[in-house]
């Protein structure tokens, strides 16, 4: 045993290259650091712990699969799979050892050794053992053992529809493309997975048995006349003509990558960020130009707020690649939300003239300007992209939704109001259009019962928004209706506790209805929570004067309480 330790640490510490940090020298020390790292998915330094620790305590079996799911987390499969070799001979079980070393041996045709794996119980799991098997039968040789593999899936109860998938792709994959189409059409016995990748699929197969119509009208069926660059791509070669290739699954190796990515598209919004993260890690590894996956690990690592990584991750997609374009609105909203905002402005621009043809490039640039107070070339940018529809369609009502607000930031109302009444013919009961001009109408004091009947609309239809059901207390608050704006101030101030607009909101609620002493704890609650200059010198006002002569000072209305006819 002690020789295999020493060769393990020698192996590993070759690959061990990246500069690592002041560590503690002892090994609990590496430990917790590297814990504390893993808590908050700092991938990079909780590695560079665990290694570390294992250097010193090399037969850890809690540290070894940390160290292993740190490197897999960054796409660092070789350093992976050294560990996980470590943990095997040692005896230590792990599913994500088992992943990383069952993706060696695809990786490197090894089928006869995954197919052992398999039979051993040293695989991932039912669902990818029994697809994996499948494909490592045919990267052995046997089209038959693969079939049984995949029909043995197919009577699993809730998984027929991704054998069925991995079996039409295993057949097209060795040219048998009229049985797959059999699967594809559902005359097989089962409905496929109804994803963007199955459809290409069957789009190459059906060109492939020369029924290019047929692809053309499925394109048209299922995306509609607004294509992205891929699939406007897609089918203009196919109205020329042109037998599309089966590119989608080539080898054993590429069916196996699918099927990981399969399994991490279905975890994809149902389980752990972090979890989702491994198998599309293991898909790029096994097909680096699985583009798919390089955006999902991307995606991942942006909602474990991990942006220099999704960032780095978003940029692997090459420019001539027709879904550079969405690797690039990534990478410039992970750069806003890690705060480089000028360099996401750069990124979107530099993108608006390469797809100077795609809408969405413009209103990303759009909503970014807006949040940065750039309110002009917001308006600009959202001119641009509704000139590039070339029909109007419900969906557009979050452009005119959003250059509303700009305009009336700029102080445009008639603009302004223009817009949002536009965004509500296209989506009547959109409860974000709805709440923002009937609050924009109650501070200009216009059209006050119209303002409310817009912003109940908005509760109904969202009553779980802390800031519209605010609107409606606030509303009825201008309209001096106190006593029934009480009631949604302090729902709101519940459901957001911590907003200071919410907060002094409810303050002056109860300030008009003569409970004082609670309005003052609220306002000196709202200026806790750090409001906007202007807002807090209002506040800190309130609380030295009182509402009352504060409205005098500012010669607005006084508090008047509504009455009964109103």
């Amino acid at each position: 045993m002690a020789s295999k330790t020493h060769g393990f640490i020698a192996a590993f510490m070759v690959l061990q290259t990246m500069a690592v940090p002041a560590f503690s020298e002892s090994l609990a020390g590496s430990y917790l650091a590297g814990r504390q790292a893993q808590y908050v998915n700092d991938f990079d330094v909780s590695a560079q712990y665990f290694t570390r620790a294992l250097l010193r305590d090399p037969g850890n079996p809690q540290i070894l699969e940390s160290a292993v799911l740190a490197h897999l987390s960054m796409g660092q499969i070789a350093k992976s799979v050294v560990i996980a070799r470590k943990m095997e001979a040692d005896g230590f079980d792990s599913q994500v050892g088992h992943m990383v070393l069952m993706a060696d041996e695809v990786a490197n045709g090894r089928y006869a050794a995954v197919l052992e794996r398999i039979a051993d119980d040293r695989g991932v799991g039912p669902l990818v053992d029994g697809l994996v098997e499948a494909w490592a039968h045919l990267g052995a040789g046997s089209m038959a053992d693969a079939m049984t593999a995949f029909d043995k899936v197919a009577d699993e109860r809730g998984l027929r529809g991704f054998a069925l998938y991995h079996k039409a792709l295993a057949l097209a994959s060795v040219g048998d493309f009229e049985g797959a189409e059999e699967i594809f059409s559902g005359r097989a016995g089962g409905a496929l997975q109804a994803t963007r990748r199955a459809a290409i699929a069957r789009i190459q197969i059906l060109s492939q048995l020369d029924r290019n119509i047929q692809a053309i009208a499925l394109i048209d069926d299922l995306f509609g006349t607004d294509l992205d660059p891929g699939l406007r791509l897609l089918r203009g070669r196919l109205v020329v003509g042109e037998v599309l290739p089966f590119a989608h699954i080539t080898s054993p190796r590429d069916g196996i990558a699918e099927v990981f990515y399969s399994v991490a598209a279905a975890l994809s919004g149902e389980a752990e960020e972090d979890y989702t993260l491994l198998y599309a890690r293991i898909t790029q590894y096994l097909r680096p130009d699985h583009v798919d996956a390089v955006l999902l690990s991307a995606q991942m690592l942006e909602q474990l707020q991990r942006y220099d990584l999704a960032t780095k991750t978003y940029g692997e997609v090459d420019r001539d690649h027709p879904a550079f374009y969405v690797a690039e609105l990534g990478r410039a909203e992970a750069l806003r939300r890690s705060g480089k905002l000028e360099v996401a402005v750069e990124v979107l621009e530099k993108l608006g003239k390469t797809h100077a043809e795609l809408p969405a490039v413009r209103v990303a640039l759009g909503d970014l300007l807006r949040q940065m107070e750039r309110f002009e070339g917001a308006v600009s940018a959202y001119d641009k992209a509704l000139t590039l529809y070339p029909t109007e369609e419900p969906r557009q009502w979050f452009i005119f939704y959003a250059r509303g607000v700009a305009q009336e930031r700029l102080g445009n109302w008639s603009k302004s109001e223009a817009d949002f009444r536009k965004a509500l013919s296209l989506s009547p009961e959109q409860p974000q259009v709805l709440n923002y001009l009937g609050y924009s109408m109650v501070e200009q004091q216009i059209n006050l019962d119209e303002a409310l009947s817009m912003i109940e609309r908005a509760v109904a239809a969202s009553p779980d928004s802390g800031y519209i059901i605010d609107s409606l207390g606030w509303v009825l608050y201008r309209l001096g209706r106190y006593d029934e704006a009480i009631g949604y101030m302090e729902k709101a101030a519940q459901m957001m506790a911590v907003d200071p607009i919410v907060n002094d909101h409810l303050g002056d609620v109860l300030w008009a209805v003569g409970r004082q002493l609670e309005a003052e704890f609220q306002w000196r609650r709202a200026l806790s929570f750090e409001p906007e200059e202007a807002e807090a010198e209002r506040i800190r006002q309130k609380l030295e004067i009182g509402l009352d002569a504060v409205l005098k000072n500012e010669g607005a209305e006084p508090l008047q309480l509504a009455d009964d006819d109103s």
